[in-house]
């Protein structure tokens, strides 16, 4: 081989890992450092590790503290591997904003290729819901608060996708980020959903997603992904292959999971169904389209008014969940029976529909499309006969309610779908252990065998970083306190918050304070992600407020010169974590003080993001009250 595969003479008599590994160490001494990087000590123990995981095909626990530079190490690994073995390798982000730090003009993978003179292909393959729906724009083209402004969106698609013209190459559009003026209100009537039927939609050949997808899938070298997009490539795999589509991923050589310890969530999400009485009917009622038996008419008609009756009953039974926009089922023998009558039913059609396929009266695209819907619900509606083994809520909108159900455990999927595959598979974060034990995260995801090693950050924070704690008092007004705060860094702040509901209430509570008018506010959800992290670095003073940036920020200098947590991040009040905590002896102990502790750690880690970087540390809550909380935040903080 040539060095134009490799960045190295490969010689074919030697193993390729060992001679990739000679390579990346070579780059950590001595090329990076002509460059002008410094050498770390915990970077170059961190390529050695990788080297094991690599040559066994294993996976790889790799706790890297702050500063480390562990997404240069397994970009390294994961690219020179890829071309050996001929296949791209899979980068999972745990959100689209860490995916925009990678990739940016000034991320890891430009600098490796303008330091090392590396050419890397490296694709985005970005989840669904960041692509707008042509169906969903053709309606809110008419709506009378937004209408002009999606108008406009549409004038300003490609011309190959409002007339008939052949596309000559390539041309993105319609992704979340090309419209960053759109808040995520805005974005949510235009971008596809869950119950976007896109297997039979007459414009997904010239759909934004549909193309995207057709690009990034001919990556060489990487596809950039977020954990809840490779989540869906695994539960969709066997389903799409027997629809007659290729997979959402193609065939990978290795996985790195970023900010891998929070990747349980995103299985959750992918292993979700969500079940709508609307959708249920638009697809069967496709069957009536064709020359069918009487019968099947009949047992359609009755399927489609049990469904009616079974989401009746769980909206006039569910009960509101307090602080939460979720409504608990309240499980009953009527509701039972209406499930199980609802299973026959479709079973019925199931039958019937094997008879009528041998007619050959019925398009067999859309029985296809019916049978895959049908035996969604079965599977999804099996688990009520198992409670135990099931968490289920009520959510609504503006279309009526939504059942969503959810296995209780993903870990024995995950065993048997990801972690059995003889493939290196990299976890990467800064926090993963608790107590010094990868334990807590390896049971959650069923990983039984795996390496794993824990190195520190090489900042000095004990001089870098002043850290306080505040316990809520009855009489304080937390909002003005936080104002007061932010003289201490004149602004130049992220306040970090553990719920969508606590950002809005801050909001409201600073909107016409005198003292709010010195800085410029950037709150998460009135402008796309990104686009709000870009203006909060290049205007020096302002304050971001965030919900989601916990993990993957990354503005080293004056910009961020003062992380303020509004309150502790223990678990939301959703059905997962109570059931969690349903099934924990020491439910405070095993469920919401480990998560809280890793994700407190992480988002304290915004702060220092360079060694000249210097800030403060305020973490505010009402726990703070409890000795023992307290204590156990104390033993990290400097």
């Amino acid at each position: 081989m040539t060095t134009t595969t490799y960045p190295f003479v490969f010689d074919p008599k030697q193993p390729f890992i060992q001679q990739a590994s000679d390579w990346i160490a070579d780059v950590f001494y001595e090329q990076l450092p002509e460059a002008g990087f410094e050498v770390r000590d915990e970077q170059i123990y961190m390529a050695f590790q990788l080297e094991r995981a690599y040559q066994e095909k294993k996976t790889i626990l790799a706790e890297a503290g702050v500063g480390t530079g562990k997404t240069l190490v397994y970009l390294l690994y994961a690219v020179l591997y890829a071309r050996y073995t001929r296949k791209p390798a899979i980068i999972a982000c745990a959100d689209e904003s860490l995916i925009e730090q990678l990739v940016k003009e000034e991320g890891d993978i430009a600098k490796l290729g303008r330091y090392l003179n590396l050419t890397i292909d490296a694709r985005l393959g970005k989840s669904p819901d960041q692509y707008i729906c042509l169906n969903r724009l053709d309606e809110a083209k008419f709506e009378h608060e937004d209408g002009e402004r999606f108008r406009d969106i549409y004038s300003g698609l490609p011309d190959f996708v409002q007339t008939p013209d052949t596309m000559q190459a390539f041309h993105p559009y319609g992704n979340r980020k090309d419209y960053p003026d759109l808040s995520d209100e805005q974005w949510n009537k235009i971008g596809w959903n869950v119950f976007q039927d896109c297997l039979v939609c007459p414009q997904r050949h010239r759909c934004g997603q549909t193309l995207s997808r057709d690009h990034y899938r001919k990556a060489a070298d990487v596809i950039i992904c977020s954990h809840d997009f490779y989540m869906e490539y695994v539960w969709t795999y066997e389903a799409r292959k027997r629809e007659g589509q290729l997979p959402l991923l193609p065939e990978h050589s290795s996985v790195v999971f970023d900010e891998g310890h929070l990747l349980e969530t995103a299985a959750q999400n992918a292993l979700t169904y969500k079940l709508k009485h609307a959708m249920f009917e638009s697809i069967i009622t496709r069957l009536l389209e064709g020359e069918v038996r009487e019968k099947l008419a009949q047992t359609i008609e009755e399927a489609i008014m049990q469904s009616d009756r079974l989401f009746e009953l769980l909206d006039r039974t569910s009960k509101k969940v307090p602080g939460s926009d979720r409504r608990d089922i309240v499980f009953s023998d009527q509701l039972l029976r209406e499930v199980n009558r609802f299973r026959g039913l479709l079973s019925d059609i199931e039958e019937e529909l094997v008879f009528e396929s041998g007619l050959f009266t019925l398009d067999n695209y859309h029985v296809t499309i019916v049978e895959e819907h049908i035996e969604m619900i079965q599977i999804a509606l099996n688990l009520f006969a198992q409670p135990k083994q099931l968490i289920s809520w009520i959510t609504e909108d503006r279309d009526g309610i939504t059942l969503v159900i959810m296995p209780k455990k993903v870990k024995e999927v995950l065993k048997e779908r990801v972690f059995s595959r003889p493939m290196p598979i990299v976890f990467s974060s800064a926090t993963m252990s608790v107590d010094g034990t990868f334990d807590y995260m390896a049971s959650t995801l069923g990983i039984e065998q795996f390496l794993s090693f824990s190195v520190e950050s090489p900042y000095d924070y004990k001089a870098q970083m002043q850290a306080s704690l505040i316990p809520d008092q009855p009489d304080v007004d937390k909002a003005k306190l936080v104002l007061e705060l932010l003289q201490k860094s004149e602004g130049r702040a992220l306040i970090l918050f553990p719920s969508e509901e606590e950002l809005r209430s801050f909001r409201q509570a600073t909107e016409h304070a005198a003292a709010a008018n010195s800085y410029r506010f950037l709150y998460e959800g009135q402008a796309e992600i990104s686009s709000l992290i870009a203006a909060f670095q290049h205007d020096e003073p302002s304050v971001l407020c965030a919900v989601t940036l916990w993990e993957g920020l990354d503005i080293p200098g004056p910009s961020l010169s003062h992380v303020i947590i509004w309150s502790l991040p223990f678990p939301p009040n959703d059905a997962v974590f109570a059931a969690r905590r349903a099934d924990s002896a020491q439910p405070f102990e095993e469920v919401d003080m480990p998560y809280m502790l890793l994700r407190l750690r992480q988002g304290i880690g915004r702060l220092i993001r360079s060694r000249d970087d210097q800030g403060y540390v305020s973490i505010m809550g009402a726990e703070l009250n409890n000795p023992q909380v307290r204590e156990r935040i104390m033993q990290f903080l400097p």
